[in-house]
């Protein structure tokens, strides 16, 4: 997606998860060993991932490591974001979601979540490869009040040549339905309807018509504490909005193939792509540049 950051005037509730919060006190080193241990997949996961376009995993990351690193993640977010309209003077797209991206450049906490090797290793044995980079990561907090995020394929924005890419959807509360999780078009990774479509207005209206007429089943439960969602970069998700007076934290961590190279960009966006997440590579250049380390891989 786009580097957007957005988020309006303080409304109720809003306030206090506005505030700083003290983590100079959280211990966070006693959290390494479960953000490097393995997290078992069943060969029925994997294929399940292969066939629907994407995975929902329960447990897998523990309530108080959520907690401890939210409470970091949510305090980059209110320090680096910079919009300040009312939610009735944005976009659909600004209205969707507050969105910080790289954050593990700014914070050497969220880094330590960010490069976490049992999400990363996760990631490349969903895709069946030999290990993976980072493309980037964003926080993406909704809002009380914030719309819906409209149908879309994380893809389109992406320079590379694979379709090895896959995005790790991580919930930092329990999200029911009032906070608006992440819903998902199950095969549409297999459909090439609306990959031309930018997330907006029209790709909601066009995808879901789309999505109708084809019967693609639609799975939009919502997230236990600690579930956290894989999906491909071609698979078609939305989320509704946020009708609670709380906001729904999620933090995602984008991961590609290890060895996947940049392309000829075909949109402006994968022209903004290429120089914002791939700084000084051209096309063709292996898609591995400072912002790019290697998170996992099987040797």
């Amino acid at each position: 997606m786009t580097n957007v950051a957005a988020t309006g005037e303080p409304a109720a509730g809003q306030a206090s998860w506005k505030a700083i919060i003290d983590t100079s006190k959280i211990d966070y080193s006693r959290f390494d060993e479960e953000l490097d241990r393995p997290f078992v997949l069943s060969a029925a996961q994997i294929e399940s991932f292969k066939t629907q376009g994407f995975i929902k995993l329960k447990q897998v990351l523990s309530p108080e490591l959520l907690k401890a690193y939210g409470d970091e993640i949510s305090n980059q977010v209110v320090s680096l974001n910079g919009e300040n309209r009312p939610m009735e003077a944005r976009s659909t797209y600004g209205k969707a979601f507050l969105q910080i991206m790289n954050l593990w450049t700014h914070s050497e906490i969220a880094k330590r979540f960010v490069c976490s090797k049992r999400l990363a290793r996760i990631a490349a044995e969903l895709m069946k490869v030999r290990g993976v980079r980072l493309y980037h990561d964003q926080a993406l907090y909704k809002e009380p009040g914030g719309g819906v995020t409209p149908w879309h394929a994380d893809q389109y924005y992406w320079p590379v040549d694979t379709v090895n890419t896959v995005t790790a959807w991580i919930p930092l509360q329990q999200t029911p339905m009032e906070l608006g999780p992440l819903a998902f078009s199950c095969t549409s990774q297999r459909h090439r309807i609306g990959r031309d479509l930018e997330i907006s207005d029209e790709s909601e209206i066009k995808i879901s018509k789309a999505l109708l007429e084809s019967g693609l089943p639609l799975d939009e439960a919502p997230f236990d504490l600690g579930e956290v969602s894989f999906h491909l970069g071609w698979t078609f998700h939305r989320a509704g909005p946020n009708k609670s007076d709380r906001p729904r934290k999620v933090m995602t961590i984008i991961y590609i193939e290890d060895g996947c190279r940049t392309i000829e960009p075909q949109y402006k966006a994968h022209e903004s792509d290429l120089a914002s997440w791939f700084p000084g590579l051209k096309p063709g250049d292996l898609a591995a540049s400072p912002l790019n380390p290697l998170l996992w891989s099987a040797g």
